[in-house]
């Protein structure tokens, strides 16, 4: 296509394959390899998009445009992390690096970043925030460092403890060291002092370590039956968990192993597929 039949038709000069068709390809290798993205597009339309050009397709686009037209702004936010299979690993061998994923306002809009927390801080933070944001994360300090960077003020950031991994750390315990079922009850009701008393006269590592644990995220630990029960809020991160293993169906394909500098859009394109931004007549394709 010469550059005035691009500019007459609002697309790219050199471009080969049409804005819809690229739309195309872009959800379907959002979902697949792109060698089986390259087969089902042939299937369904007739024309063969290479597997090389279903990768480029993806690494060209400008993700970092990438905007709900109107946010909501954030009352929400859950962080997790997940990990990528890097092809400079050795065979048997493979590196894994690690990325964040991000999930605002419950089950709303997902985003992922790799090995980029300031870009991460920088687009979450920019957003429209209500005056309180509940933050949810589960016990890491990487986790509460980035909560604290996007909400940087104590009064607006209400921190509480995911309930699952809580309970989980409580299950590690021994059932004839303590009584696992009272102290999951009074964590329950936020009780931590109580829960602390019941581990006094428990002397193994892992009562101390759990008891530490405590300690730290007291601060975090609420009513989490009365925030269940008036459905104030989430009272666990697995809307960011079940984000990170929605990416991972794409990431951790059977033998995959990607470039270090073509994941960062690979996962704008999952996240954008799943946010549901990449019908053909959206906004962000639509401008292609």
């Amino acid at each position: 296509m010469t550059s005035e039949q691009a500019a007459r038709l609002g697309v790219a000069a050199g471009t080969q394959i049409s804005p819809y068709l690229e739309a195309c390809c872009l959800r379907a290798s959002a979902t697949v390899s792109y060698a089986r993205a390259a087969k089902d597009i042939e299937v369904y339309t007739g024309v063969r998009v290479s597997a090389k050009t279903q990768q480029r397709l993806v690494q060209r686009q400008p993700w970092d445009d990438l905007e709900p037209e109107k946010p909501e702004p954030i009352f929400e936010l859950s962080i997790d992390g997940g990990n990528v299979k890097l092809n400079s690993g050795a065979k048997d061998e493979p590196e894994w690096r690690q990325y964040k994923a991000v999930r605002m306002n419950a089950q709303g809009e997902g985003r992922a970043w790799f090995q980029d927390n300031a870009g991460l801080i920088k687009t979450v933070s920019a957003r429209a925030m209500e005056a309180v944001v509940v933050c949810l994360g589960d016990g890491h300090d990487g986790i509460w460092n980035l909560h604290e960077a996007v909400v940087p003020n104590l009064t607006q950031r209400f921190e509480i403890l995911d309930w699952y991994h809580l309970k989980e750390n409580l299950y590690h315990l021994s059932a004839a060291e303590v009584d696992r079922e009272g102290i999951e009850t009074l964590l329950w009701k936020g009780d931590v002092q109580s829960a602390l008393i019941e581990l006094e006269d428990c002397t193994s590592e892992a009562a101390v370590c759990f008891g530490n644990y405590l300690i730290k995220h007291r601060h975090r630990i609420p009513n989490y039956d009365y925030y269940a029960a008036e459905d104030f809020c989430s009272i666990g991160s697995g809307a960011v968990e079940s984000l990170v293993k929605q990416i991972d169906q794409r990431l951790q394909i059977v033998g995959s192993r990607w470039k270090a500098e073509h994941v960062p859009n690979v996962l704008a394109q999952r996240c954008a597929y799943l946010n549901e931004e990449l019908e053909p007549t959206s906004s962000f394709l639509s401008r292609r």
